[in-house]
C-alpha cells in the first residue's frame, strides 16, 4: 500500500521527463547555448561578464520559480531552466577565472567537492538518487542544485583541457565523445548503475557542447568554423524550440506509472553501487590527473622562466594594430585584428600560463576587455582606445 501511494504521488507529481534520445540531444543543445550565448551577451552586446551573470542570474531565478510552482513536469518551463542553468553556471566558473583569478584546477577541485557534498546530502535526506522520482520539494532542490554544479564542473573541466592545457575545441570534444561512449558500452555490458551512468554522462555532456559551441563559433583561424556567437546560438536555440514543441505535443518524455513505479521499488545493493562509485572516482582522478601532468609536461617540458618579462612584446604590437585600425573608424579590419589576437593568446595559453599563472590571469582579463570593445554590435573607437591602453598598461608591468 505504502509503493502504491508513493507511486501514485510520482506520477501525479514527477516534474523532470523521461531520459530518451531526445533527451540528451535537447541536453547537448542547451549546454552548446550555455557557451555561446553567454559569449554573445557579454562580448557582441557589451555588457561585460559581471552585469551578463547578474541578468542571467535574474533570469535564472524567475524561471526557478515558475519551475518549483508548477505540479508536473512541463517541458518549456523545464528546459528554459536548463538553459539558463546552462548559462549561468558557465558564468559561474568564467566571473571565478577571469575576474577573481582562481585557477581552472581550484575550480575544478571545488566544485567536484561540492558536486560530491550535494550527492551526499541528498542520498542521506531522501535516500535515493533517482532522476525518474522527483516529485517532492527537497528531491527538486537537490536535482537543481546538482545541475548547476554539473554545469560549473563541466565549464572547468572544459576549458582546463581545451584552452589551459591546448588540447582545442575538437580534441576536447572527440575525447568527450570517447568516454561517454565508454560510460554507455559498461552500463550496458557490466552493469553499470544507471543512476551514476546518468550523471558521468550529464557532467560529460557539458565540455561536450561547450566544445561544440566553440568549435561552430570561433573564427576560422582559432581553429573554429566561424559561424559566430550569434548564428550559432539563434540556430541552437530554433533546434531547442523545436524540439520542446515536438515534446509537449507528442508527450513522448512523460513518465508514466510503470517507469515511476521502477524508480520507487526497484533498487540495487548499497555495496555495489559504492564500490561501482568508488572505482569510477578512483578510474577518472588517476587518468585525470595523470593527463594533466603528461599534458604539462608537454607544454613546457624544458620550461625555464619564472616570469612573462619578454614574453608578451607581440601582444602589446597586436592591440597598438587593432587600436590603429579603430582610429581610422576600420571597423572590418579591427574584427579581423581582434581574432589574430585572440588566435595568438589562445595559441600561447598553456605556456604562458605555466610560467606565471597570476600574471596571465591579470592580462588574460584585459585582452577580453579590448575584444569586448572590439567585436560589440556597434564598435566606437574611443572605446576600444581606452580598452587598449588599460590592457598594455597591465602587459606593461607583467612584462617587465
Amino acid at each position: 500500500m505504502e509503493h502504491k501511494e508513493q507511486m501514485t504521488a510520482a506520477k501525479l507529481f514527477n516534474k523532470v521527463p523521461q531520459i530518451t534520445v531526445f533527451f540528451w540531444l535537447i541536453k547537448i543543445l542547451c549546454t552548446t547555448v550555455g557557451e555561446t550565448f553567454a559569449d554573445f551577451i557579454n562580448f557582441n552586446i557589451g555588457l561585460g561578464l559581471t552585469v551578463t551573470t547578474v541578468i542571467m542570474g535574474i533570469a535564472l531565478g524567475i524561471a526557478l520559480f515558475f519551475q518549483f510552482k508548477s505540479k508536473k513536469y512541463v517541458p518549456a518551463v523545464y528546459w528554459i531552466t536548463v538553459v539558463l542553468l546552462s548559462v549561468f553556471g558557465t558564468l559561474v566558473t568564467d566571473n571565478l577565472t577571469d575576474n577573481m583569478g582562481v585557477p581552472l584546477e581550484v575550480s575544478t577541485i571545488v566544485f567536484s567537492l561540492l558536486l560530491g557534498l550535494t550527492f551526499l546530502g541528498w542520498y542521506l535526506i531522501e535516500k535515493t538518487l533517482s532522476i525518474h522520482s522527483i516529485y517532492t520539494p527537497k528531491r527538486e532542490v537537490f536535482y537543481w542544485l546538482t545541475i548547476l554544479f554539473t554545469f560549473a564542473l563541466g565549464t572547468a573541466v572544459g576549458d582546463l583541457y581545451s584552452e589551459q592545457l591546448g588540447f582545442g575545441y575538437l580534441n576536447t570534444g572527440i575525447g568527450v565523445l570517447v568516454i561517454i561512449g565508454l560510460v554507455y558500452l559498461a552500463y550496458r555490458t557490466i552493469n553499470l548503475n544507471s543512476i551514476l551512468a546518468f550523471w558521468i554522462a550529464y557532467i560529460l555532456t557539458r565540455p561536450l557542447g561547450a566544445s561544440l559551441g566553440d568549435l561552430l563559433s570561433q573564427p576560422k583561424a582559432n581553429g573554429g568554423f566561424g559561424l559566430g556567437t550569434t548564428v550559432t546560438s539563434v540556430v541552437f536555440l530554433a533546434a531547442i524550440l523545436g524540439i520542446i514543441i515536438y515534446l509537449a505535443v507528442s508527450k513522448i518524455d512523460n513518465s508514466n506509472e510503470q517507469d515511476v513505479a521502477e524508480a520507487v521499488v526497484k533498487g540495487e545493493s548499497s555495496r555495489q553501487v559504492l564500490m561501482q562509485t568508488i572505482s569510477v572516482i578512483a578510474l577518472f582522478l588517476i587518468v585525470g590527473i595523470g593527463g594533466y601532468q603528461w599534458r604539462m609536461h608537454s607544454v613546457a617540458p624544458t620550461q625555464t622562466e619564472t616570469s612573462l618579462t619578454g614574453q608578451l612584446d607581440k601582444f602589446v604590437s597586436l592591440e597598438n594594430q587593432l587600436n590603429q585600425d579603430a582610429a581610422k573608424k576600420d571597423y572590418s579590419a579591427v574584427k579581423k585584428d581582434a581574432d589574430q589576437l585572440e588566435h595568438d593568446w589562445d595559441a600561447d595559453e598553456p605556456k604562458l600560463r605555466a610560467t606565471d599563472s597570476k600574471g596571465w590571469t591579470k592580462v588574460d582579463v584585459t585582452i577580453d576587455s579590448v575584444l569586448s570593445s572590439a567585436r560589440t554590435s556597434h564598435p566606437d573607437a574611443a572605446k576600444i582606445n581606452q580598452s587598449v591602453t588599460s590592457s598594455e598598461q597591465v602587459i606593461n608591468k607583467v612584462n617587465q
